[in-house]
């Protein structure tokens, strides 16, 4: 199993270049950026490829809705063209908070949209369509999928799925399964919120208090009523380096084949979570 790390803050640009550096310093496989309201991923997995040149580049995920397929093609390649061909684009509908509530984007049946929308976007990366970037290569596609209906259309249009706030009896139970029925040797990427701390239920509460409103988008909460769980703060993975480790390696078994660390806590904690994130990743 691979182990990457995922920018999920939205803080200054050379610092998310600096947890590019600090990533591939510490042996981990690859660094993935989100999109939010502030940062453009995709520039930005342009520019830490540029900084960084060791380390595959990701989105997870870039949002569909507001993106023109041919557009995002024409991004995605230009980017991967830019890194050497490290670069994956994750990508997914988003929530109706955002699309409705930001974009002003009607959000209905985002299963079909998102399955026109893969089909369009996989023929313009591959060349077939209007896009073409000499000596960038068509680059792994990953769709955000996390009900039956999704992981579906990830196992037949893309090459894997990304995953937040999914335990490992959730990706062993539901999430492979889902996408295996469809799919040959897909990828599985685990995001997890992880922190190497002396105060784990501290730093659950600091992650509620920042990201608990996401519990009630409707595919989480889902997603969090399967699991027995009633706040996205309740998945994170955090205790001392024993408890981390055995946690992250309950991902591997469960049959993930890659983890993308969101780590969390303060500075101390964070590095500590960075280091041994980088020590699991050259012994797995």
């Amino acid at each position: 199993m691979r182990i990457g790390l995922y920018v999920g803050d939205q803080s200054d640009l050379q610092s998310q270049i600096g947890q590019a550096r600090a990533a591939a310093e510490y042996g981990l496989a690859s660094v993935f950026f989100n999109q939010v309201l502030a940062w453009d991923p995709l520039t930005v997995a342009a520019l830490a490829g540029a900084a960084v040149p060791e380390i595959e580049l990701g989105t997870a995920i870039v949002h569909t809705y507001p993106r023109h397929p041919i557009s995002l093609a024409g991004q995605a390649l230009t980017v991967a063209a830019a890194t050497g061909n490290r670069f994956t684009l994750g990508v997914g509908p988003s929530h109706q908070q955002f699309i409705e509530g930001v974009y002003g984007l009607s959000y209905d049946r985002p299963a079909r949209h998102t399955r026109e929308y893969l089909t369009a976007l996989r023929a313009e990366l591959s060349g077939a369509g209007h896009v073409q970037v000499p000596g960038a290569r068509p680059p792994s596609v990953l769709l955000s999928a996390l009900g039956p209906v999704m992981l579906r259309i990830a196992g037949e249009l893309a090459d894997g799925t990304v995953t937040v706030w999914a335990t490992p009896q959730t990706i062993a139970d539901h999430i492979r399964p889902g996408i295996d029925a469809v799919a040959k040797d897909p990828r599985v990427v685990a995001g997890v919120m992880v922190s190497v701390t002396s105060r784990p239920n501290a730093v659950r509460d600091e992650v509620a208090a920042a990201l608990g409103f996401a519990s009630d988008f409707a595919t989480y909460r889902t997603l969090l009523d399967r699991q027995g769980q009633k706040n996205v703060a309740e998945t994170v993975v955090a205790g001392n380096e024993d408890t981390v480790a055995a946690a992250i390696r309950a991902y591997a078994d469960a049959g993930a084949t890659e983890v993308l660390v969101s780590v969390a806590g303060d500075d101390t904690e964070k590095a500590r979570t960075l280091k041994l994130a980088g020590e699991l990743a050259n012994s797995l």
